[in-house]
């Protein structure tokens, strides 16, 4: 019986191994399905199940007999065998996979692949070796005797192409050889690489270099090197080599980080010349992280005449709370004096700046936000900064702080502190705090619940808008507390709206309204002429001062649409002009005829009214009662066209040709003189999808004496093409033009190359991230794009009164800004940069560039013939940032002064 038992069991054995062998190399072939490694199992089979199994007598126990319980021995049923594998591997082959037991192990033939914990595996060959732990991995050829599905190893962030592949999955170290390894942005090619554990490794005869060919265009070759995953790489004494061709210099040692992300470390300075500040270096500094949240950068410039620059720029942030940056910057300016004003062979100035933003994440409080852009400093700081031209003629500061509380969507509160200056005058106004709170409209007779129709006075609306602002002012050169005492005032306004919403008439929406405005003044302006020094003179009077003023009116507005429809064989298939016509009936009441009085203005007797409040900084009322109509029109103009991209012409294509053009205007009924109200004109459109222009303009239609004040008397003559005077005008057209992309799908990746945009870089880190590409355009060039061309324009034209009240003087500014780059070859690239101003005809900024593409490095040079500075720039580096500082530059800076 139990030789039966014998012979039955092995038999079993057999069957079920041979069995399980035949269907996994069927399944290997036909699905090439990833399977569960299973040798594990079958060792374990092997090592706990006997040659032979005892059959003994069964015997019934006694269900009362609890005292042989004790006396059972207990067996391990199941026992795992010391040279299994402590995690499981998954695995397939085109080819097959062959398991031999009595040496365990197991070789995949044909693009084979296997994952085991963070490593994966492709090869032409994997061995497996059980008792040892070992996989070893081998390439094969195709037909032609040429290399084919050579061993692939990736293990966390390293990747490797080789030869041959060992690896012992218990040590974690791996012998490697010929291997093309990746660490980040660095490529190595070493003879022979040893792992000794997942995160270091040493290399034997190895090139290294940032250039992802396979016979790279420039590298470092060194006899050994040792690499720390994501920390650093060391090497020996390194050679460097270009095309191939060894450079007869060295390095006796290398380190290059491996580090991603924010580390701490110094930043390599560039070499500058300029006759005005000598030699130097700029941008020496360090970067340090403080912790997660925090990193702050320092940084300097020093010139051999004695002049400094340093900065320091502070980044914060917390994910879901807020984020900032704060940046404060120190000048000491020392420059050749070749103005020959002065008997000093040097001039000599110190200025400041402050830059401060912060942005509070809106799901951090809900209804609460807060928020900040603080750009504050010395007049002529912009002025001595080297290699920035827009900087340079950049003469106007401005900040702000905010803080705003919601209430529901019922009431809000903002808090405001701002300031503006301006670089030429040196004057400084600052306005704190500024505050403003409002409540929503509200309809008091609304029911809560309502049924059927509501009735009229259901929509009658109040809200309420209040505004408090004090400022004071005063300039950077000469400042003066108590001087600037003088200069603080304050005011406040509040507002009243009465709003009724009433059913539409067809196509008709009537609104009316009532408003109530009253506004409080910290001191009152009186204006008197001055017989000795004949001028006029303004005292100022402190104290609480009030002025009101009500308003009421009803509207009606609607819209006319006609088309004009061409033939079908036209590409134009219609034209469509929509007409929005609004209608107004107002009355306002004289209520700040007491704040006026009437003054002599200069020698020949002339007289004009005033305000009391004029100056002030909530502004006076308009003297005199209004009863009259106010009216204007807007018109949008759109065309329908056929599809050029659609074949079978069904499809059409909208084009607006003008977004909004009309005007507004007014009629007092109740005015003895200047009844009809200044025309305010506007236009906008879009021509052709390219072509942005944006025009307004304020047309008086009386007539004006010889100083330019105004007479009752229409200027209406439409035979000489004259409808009034143009009192002030603004015009700006913009476009920009590109050719197509080599490729789109090069396009496409194009975008990618751009400047890239942090969604948590503050908005002043953003500015100086575009005035850095804009003074530095080579570094971000697009060779995809053969050229690109873009203008904008603009024209501003007014007319103020003179500060001696002799007449009125007209102020015109006009100036034209272009960009633009073509491409000379595929490699070589030039554009340019500049401003025209047509005041004085002259332009005043000119910046070109020319770029080389070098594959791994790039050559651009950045010249300015004409600016507050001039400069040029030539500068060949590697494109990656691990290398970036290892650049060749040449820089020289010439003042106009």
């Amino acid at each position: 019986m139990s030789k039966l038992c014998k012979f039955n069991v092995k038999t079993l054995l057999g069957i079920v191994v041979l069995a399980y062998l035949l269907i996994l190399t069927i399944h290997t072939e036909a699905s090439r399905a990833q399977q569960p490694m299973v040798w594990n199992w079958l060792n374990t089979l092997q090592d706990t199940v006997p040659e032979t199994v005892p059959v003994k007598k069964s015997i019934e126990p006694d269900p009362d007999d609890t005292s042989r319980l004790d006396s059972i021995p207990k067996v391990d049923t199941l026992h795992i065998s010391k040279d299994s594998i402590d995690a499981p591997v998954k695995y397939n082959a085109e080819d097959s996979g062959v398991l031999i037991i009595p040496t365990k192990e197991f070789i995949l033939y044909g693009k084979a692949k296997m994952d085991y914990k963070d490593m994966n595996l492709d090869a032409a060959t994997i061995r497996y070796d059980q008792q040892m732990q070992i996989i070893k991995a081998y390439g094969g050829v195709d037909t032609a005797n040429n290399p084919l599905n050579k061993p692939h190893f990736n293990q966390g962030e390293t990747k490797t192409i080789s030869d041959s592949i060992a690896f012992n999955t218990k040590t974690g170290k791996a012998l490697i050889q010929n291997t093309f390894l990746q660490e980040g942005e660095i490529f190595v090619n070493a003879q022979q690489l040893k792992k000794i554990n997942a995160d270091e490794a040493f290399a034997r005869k190895a090139r290294f270099t940032t250039c992802n060919l396979d016979t790279p265009h420039f590298a470092f070759r060194t006899g050994k090197m040792k690499i720390v995953n994501n920390k650093l790489g060391v090497s020996g004494p390194a050679f460097p080599e270009f095309e191939g061709v060894p450079m007869p210099i060295g390095i006796p040692f290398g380190l290059y980080p491996l580090s991603r992300g924010r580390h701490s470390g110094f930043m390599a300075p560039a070499f500058i010349t300029s006759e005005d500040f000598g030699v130097g270096l700029e941008g020496l500094g360090y970067y340090k992280v403080i912790n997660d949240n925090v990193d702050i950068t320092t940084k300097a410039n020093i010139y051999s005449y004695g002049g400094w620059l340093l900065n320091f720029n502070s980044k914060y942030i917390k994910r879901y709370r807020y984020t900032g940056n704060l940046n404060l910057t120190f000048q000491n300016t020392k420059a050749l004096n070749r103005s020959g004003s002065s008997k000093e062979e040097f001039s000599q100035s110190k200025s400041y700046m402050i830059n401060w933003s912060h942005s509070m994440d809106n799901r951090a409080r809900p209804g609460t936000s807060f928020g900040a852009s603080v750009n504050f400093g010395s007049t002529k700081f912009n002025q001595s900064l080297l290699n920035n031209p827009y900087a340079n003629y950049n003469n106007q500061l401005s900040s702000s702080i905010n803080y705003s509380k919601d209430w529901r969507g019922k009431y809000n509160l903002s808090l405001n502190a701002n300031h503006n200056q301006n670089s030429n005058s040196g004057l400084v106004n600052v306005n704190l705090p500024t505050a403003n709170f409002n409540v929503v409209t509200f309809y008091p007779f609304q029911k809560k619940e309502s049924v059927g129709t509501p009735k009229w006075y259901e929509k009658l609306g109040l809200g309420y808008s209040g505004n408090l602002q004090n400022q004071f002012s005063f300039y950077d050169s000469t400042f003066n507390f108590r001087r600037m005492l003088d200069t603080v005032q304050w005011g406040a306004q509040h507002n009243i709206p009465i709003t009724l919403s009433l059913p539409s008439l067809g196509p008709i929406t009537i609104a009316p309204s009532v408003s109530y405005e009253e506004r409080w003044y910290g001191q009152s302006n009186e204006k008197s002429w001055n017989p000795t020094t004949q001028k006029v003179d303004t005292s100022i009077t402190k104290g609480f001062y009030t002025a009101r003023q009500m308003g009421f009116g009803v509207g009606a507005n609607t819209r006319i649409f006609g088309t004009y429809l061409f033939k079908k064989s036209k590409g134009v298939q219609a034209i469509r002009h929509e007409i929005r016509p609004n209608i107004s009936l107002n009355y306002k009441p004289d209520m700040a005829k007491k704040d006026y009085y009437e003054t002599q203005v200069d020698a020949s007797g002339r007289t004009q009214r005033f305000s009391r409040f004029d100056g002030g900084i909530m502004g006076s009322f308009s003297e005199g009662k209004f009863g009259g109509v106010g009216f204007g029109v807007d018109n949008l103009l759109e065309m329908k066209t056929k599809d050029k991209k659609d074949t079978a012409n069904k499809e059409s294509k909208k084009v607006r040709l003008i977004d909004g053009f009309g005007f507004s205007s007014s009629y007092n009924l109740m005015a003895d003189s200047f009844a009809l109200g200044n025309f305010n004109l506007y236009a906008r459109s879009t021509l052709f999808e390219k072509i942005n222009i944006t025009a307004s303009a304020n047309l008086d239609p009386y007539d004006s004496d010889s100083l330019g004040y105004r007479i009752d008397k229409l200027l209406f003559q439409p035979g000489k093409g004259v409808f009034g005077r143009i009192t002030s005008a603004n015009l700006a057209i913009s476009t920009s033009f590109k050719s197509k992309t080599k490729d789109e799908k090069e396009g496409k990746e194009s975008k990618s190359k751009e400047m890239p945009l942090d969604p948590f870089m503050t908005p002043d880190e953003q500015q100086r991230q575009l005035q850095f590409a804009r003074a530095n355009p080579a570094e971000f060039t697009d060779f995809n794009v053969p050229w690109s061309l873009s203008f904008s324009y603009s024209l501003s034209y007014t007319k103020i009164k003179k500060s001696d009240f002799s007449g009125y003087e007209s102020q015109i500014y006009s100036s034209l800004n272009f960009n633009g780059d073509f491409t000379l070859t595929p490699k070589w690239k030039m554009g340019g940069t500049g401003y025209f101003d047509f005041n004085v005809m002259q332009l005043q900024q000119l910046s070109m560039f020319i770029t080389r593409e070098m594959h791994c490095w790039q050559l651009s040079i950045n010249v300015t013939p004409i600016g507050l500075y001039r400069s040029f720039n030539i500068t060949i580096n590697p494109k990656s940032g691990i290398l970036r500082d290892l650049r060749i530059n040449r820089s020289r800076t010439f003042s106009n002064y």
